[in-house]
């Protein structure tokens, strides 16, 4: 039944009938309960929840509050969590604890470090000191040593010994003719400290003044004034000088006055002792006047003589002076390449007067054997060169007749054709310049012949003199056969042979060697007498003056600003570079050979052509250099005591070594109105080694500010004072420069330590060469014609700037003295091209390359004020300088080279027992 009713209830009815509408109510009233209960749920017990909860949370009691936020004391009052919260709380004490030692632990180490820091700079310092001690104590014992192994005390000059004022006279020769040194000159008028004073006679004081030649008689007076031996006191004089020539034809005084007028001056004694008469020759027609003159016992020095007049050894043969009152003009002179010119070679002569024909003359071969010449080779040399002539093997110009008048000469010499602008331009021409020495074999030497010789020389046409028994000028202190042939007579025959057989290089060493005598000792009046003087200094071996220096006015300045140092130019880490020099600076022995120069070294000085250790230009009448003594006998195996001690390691860091194991060296720097850029440089030089001093060349005319402050860099620093503007300046010798190592220096330039002190002992390896380290070059501009200069990189260089080199100083008085005016003249025109002009000079000098050193592109100065050379001219003036440079000298003497030095292991951290140096690459 139960299961019966209820299948009834899911069919929806009751019994057989069913009741389905009572099921349907009680869904549908379970339904919309079950709706309501949702809604109520869903709704208001949210609405009630929150409004309960604000109100519990609003409560004034605070410990009502349930939901809201609560302190940390509030969270921890269970128990357990009150655990949790002291634990928190003692490990952030125990870590704030923790963090406030390491604080102090990082603050002790830190006071540590500094302390070990100090502790290494005190030691490095006191290995510096000891270090310099040691160098100290090593140079003074090789002082000693050195004084020692002298053994002898040092000599003091001696009493100078005036002579008397009445000479006594002394026994004559037998004949003048015989007259030399040793019998015709009084040396006790000439001590070897005298300095060889001389005493020039006022011609306008005299008759036979008034004869002269005006030109030689202004050019002499103005070369008598300027020449450092020319004395006013008579008295001392050791030798007294008259000039006597040129004179003029129709006011000619005759033989007989003249030699009156001579016996008449005032120091003449009777005899003319220690006198010279002067006659010089402006014309190839210049009279031998003094052939009928008695002069005693006085020197003669002219272009004119004849055998029986001569005396060797005692008189002087000088040339003729063409350039009475004016320089010679470089741009005329031609260049003395390339070296063959059209003419192989020329003559242009007639002969107005000669001997008998040595053609026309019978003579036998025997008699040839025996040694008698035939009376006159002329017509033979005439014969000769004319079948050269039309045999057109070579160019060659011959011609024996003159176009126009010759000129006067004397009996068979053979005379000068044209006028001199004409012959010039053939000997331009011509690769050699025949003179024929005259037929008469009496006369030895003709102002003609002297006339051809020097306008050979001058447009650098080699002579070929033809006549053997010829004296030429200054014949016995000159080698000719170093610049000229000299070629018997008989030898005519083979002339042409002999001059196509001379090598190009050759022929361009004796051009050179003709270009340089005539140059040093023909072209000016102040060469020919200086030379003159020369002469006779040298035969009596008397030393040369000192030449002048240029005395530095100092410009007042303060110092005391402690100079830093860059650790850029200055980090040298354990590398020592050698001793800071202290007080006092130690400065080149000066020249201590003076006297026996003279006697030893005569024909080098006079003859030798330019090469490594001698400049062509110094010359017995140049002043003795004060510092030329290590120039030219660095190298010649002199070693001092205790030299050689710095091989390797160690000991080739702190000693120079070498064969002057103690020197130091001067930075010469030239500065215009940039003083902030010239403090830091100066700053820069605190510290460095073996440096003598500073000399800062100040060349504006506007002083140094009052107020500024000079660096102290341990060494004295003179600011010197300029009387122009000029970047000749630089090289000036100034006295203060008392060394002969100069590293001229740019203001702004940038060079470290290690730097500079590797070209010094590089420089030290070189001593005559220019060595630095920015490298330039010169190439031939095809299209143009001329020489560029070229600052671009390169393998290859021919010239060394001077904005950062070591020089000798022997070439800042050549420079300076000797070097052609119209030189410098032109480096102060265009404010540029100094270095240029010292390059071509050492060059031209050594006929050797500058030695470049590799830096390390720190040369120039980082945001300094803009220099010249950043001029957009700066290129285009100094092209025009080396071209004209080149027409001064006559040639292009700067040589390529892709040679330069490295520093191999210089800085090379090694230790001390090993080796270490620099190479060559």
């Amino acid at each position: 039944e139960l299961m019966t009713g209820y299948t009834m209830l899911r069919n929806g009815g009751v019994g057989n009938g069913g009741q389905p509408w009572v099921l349907r109510w009680s869904s549908r009233i379970r339904l919309t309960w079950l709706s309501f209960t949702l809604f109520i749920i869903l709704v208001f017990f949210p609405l009630i929840a929150h409004y309960y909860l604000t109100t519990i949370d609003d409560a004034d009691d605070a410990g009502k509050r349930i939901f809201g936020p609560r302190t940390g004391n509030e969270l921890c009052e269970v128990k357990h969590v009150q655990d949790l919260c002291r634990i928190r709380e003692s490990v952030s004490e125990e870590l704030l604890q923790l963090e406030a030692k390491r604080q102090e632990l990082n603050s002790e180490i830190a006071k540590l470090n500094l302390k070990i820091e100090a502790c290494k700079k005190s030691i490095e310092n006191a290995k510096q000191d000891l270090l310099q001690l040691k160098n100290v104590i090593s140079q003074t014992e090789h002082s000693y040593k050195e004084l020692m192994a002298q053994n002898q005390p040092k000599l003091s000059l001696p009493i100078r010994l005036l002579p008397e004022k009445d000479d006594a006279s002394f026994p004559l020769p037998k004949s003048n003719r015989n007259c030399r040194l040793h019998n015709c000159f009084d040396y006790s008028r000439c001590p070897l400290t005298s300095g060889f004073p001389v005493y020039v006679y006022n011609s306008d004081d005299y008759p036979f003044g008034s004869s002269l030649d005006p030109l030689i008689k202004q050019a002499f007076e103005a070369t008598v004034r300027t020449n450092v031996y020319v004395t006013e006191n008579a008295n001392i004089a050791c030798v007294y000088i008259i000039l006597v020539g040129e004179m003029q034809e129709p006011v000619m005084p005759k033989p007989t006055e003249l030699e009156q007028q001579l016996h008449s001056l005032p120091y003449w004694r009777t005899d003319g002792h220690n006198h010279l008469i002067i006659n010089l020759s402006r014309k190839s027609e210049t009279q031998n006047f003094i052939y009928n003159i008695s002069t005693g016992r006085a020197m003669v020095a002219q272009s004119t003589f004849y055998d029986v007049q001569y005396r060797p050894g005692f008189d002087i043969v000088v040339s003729p002076l063409v350039h009475a009152m004016s320089e010679p003009n470089f741009l005329e002179i031609p260049p003395q390449v390339p070296v063959k010119r059209k003419y192989l070679f020329s003559f242009q002569g007639e002969k107005i007067e000669s001997l008998r024909s040595s053609l026309q003359e019978v003579r036998s071969f025997e008699e040839e054997i025996e040694g008698n010449a035939p009376a006159d080779y002329d017509d033979r040399i005439i014969t000769t060169l004319k079948a050269v002539q039309d045999s057109k093997l070579d160019f060659v110009l011959v011609e024996f007749t003159c176009k126009n008048q010759p000129k006067a000469s004397l009996p068979t010499e053979w005379a000068l054709c044209g006028e001199r602008d004409d012959r010039l331009e053939l000997l331009k021409q011509s690769t050699f310049a025949l003179i024929i020495t005259p037929g008469d074999t009496h006369l030895v030497i003709s102002a003609g012949c002297a006339m051809r010789l020097f306008e050979a020389l001058e447009v650098g046409a080699i002579p070929v003199v033809l006549g053997e028994q010829v004296q030429l000028p200054y014949n016995d202190v000159i080698r000719w056969n170093e610049a000229a042939l000299i070629i018997p007579k008989p030898r005519i025959t083979e002339v042409h042979f002999l001059l196509r057989s001379i090598s190009d290089n050759d022929l361009l060493a004796m051009r050179r060697q003709g270009r340089f005598l005539w140059e040093t000792y023909f072209s000016t009046s102040d060469n020919v007498f200086s030379t003159v003087l020369a002469i006779i200094r040298t035969r009596i071996q008397i030393p040369a003056a000192p030449i002048r220096e240029e005395t530095a006015v100092e410009i007042p300045h303060r110092s005391g600003k402690a100079a830093g140092t860059d650790p850029n130019m200055a980090d040298n880490g354990d590398l020592d570079l050698g001793p800071v020099e202290t007080e006092p600076p130690y400065a080149s022995p000066k020249y201590l050979r003076n006297f026996t120069l003279t006697a030893m070294d005569i024909y080098r000085n006079w003859n030798s052509a330019p090469g490594p250790f001698h400049l062509f230009p110094y010359t017995p009448f140049d002043p003795v250099l004060p510092s030329e003594a290590k120039f030219l006998g660095s190298g010649t195996g002199f070693r001092p005591i205790g030299g050689g001690a710095g091989g390797s390691g160690k000991e080739f860091q702190a000693a120079l070594g070498g064969n002057v194991p103690r020197e130091q060296f001067t930075v010469v720097m030239l500065t215009y109105e940039r003083e902030e850029v010239l403090m830091n440089s100066l700053e820069r030089l605190n510290g460095l080694p073996y440096l003598n001093k500073v000399v800062v060349v100040w060349n504006s005319p506007k002083l140094p500010s009052e107020d500024l402050l000079w660096p102290d860099i341990g060494v004295p620093i003179m600011v010197v004072r300029t009387e122009k503007n000029s970047l000749n300046n630089r090289f000036l010798p100034w006295d203060e420069i008392e060394t002969e190592a100069i590293l001229s220096i740019d203001d702004d330039a940038h060079l470290r330590h290690d730097e500079i002190m590797f070209g010094f002992r590089v420089w030290r390896e070189a001593r005559d060469r220019i060595v630095g380290f920015p490298g330039r070059y010169h190439a031939w501009d095809i299209p143009h014609q001329s020489w560029l200069y070229n600052s671009n990189y390169s393998c290859e260089l021919s010239m060394v700037l001077t904005g950062a080199a070591f020089f000798h100083k022997y070439y800042a008085y050549l420079y300076s003295y000797v070097m052609p005016q119209a030189i410098r003249d032109m480096v102060d025109e265009y404010i540029n091209c100094e270095d240029i002009a010292m390059n071509f000079l050492v060059s031209h000098l050594t006929r050797k390359p500058p030695i470049k050193v590799t830096s390390r592109w720190t040369f120039r100065c980082p945001g300094c004020p803009q220099a010249l050379s950043h001029d957009d001219s700066h290129f285009h003036e100094r092209h025009k300088c080396i071209n004209f440079f080149v027409k001064v000298y006559g040639y292009m003497p700067l040589l390529y080279t892709q040679f330069r030095v490295d520093s191999v292991l210089f800085k090379t951290r090694l230790p001390h027992d090993k080796t270490k140096c620099f190479k060559f690459i």
